[in-house]
């Protein structure tokens, strides 16, 4: 792994965590319902899971 993949991979570890942070805080302020919030964290999961692939694939 380069330094440029592990910075993507920061990169990419701290958009998961601040977006399911955010659907977290939404889900609990009642902004959402249990399944859209569910539907938020699995999106970014695979995004994560992606972004954590891609570099294996090089």
């Amino acid at each position: 792994m380069t330094e440029d993949d592990d910075e993507d991979l920061r990169a990419a570890v701290e958009s998961f965590v601040d977006d399911v942070d955010l659907a977290l805080s939404e889900y609990e302020q009642g902004y959402a319902d249990a399944d859209a919030t569910l539907s938020v964290v699995q999106s970014h999961l695979v995004e994560l899971r992606e972004a954590v692939e891609e570099p294996d694939e090089g």
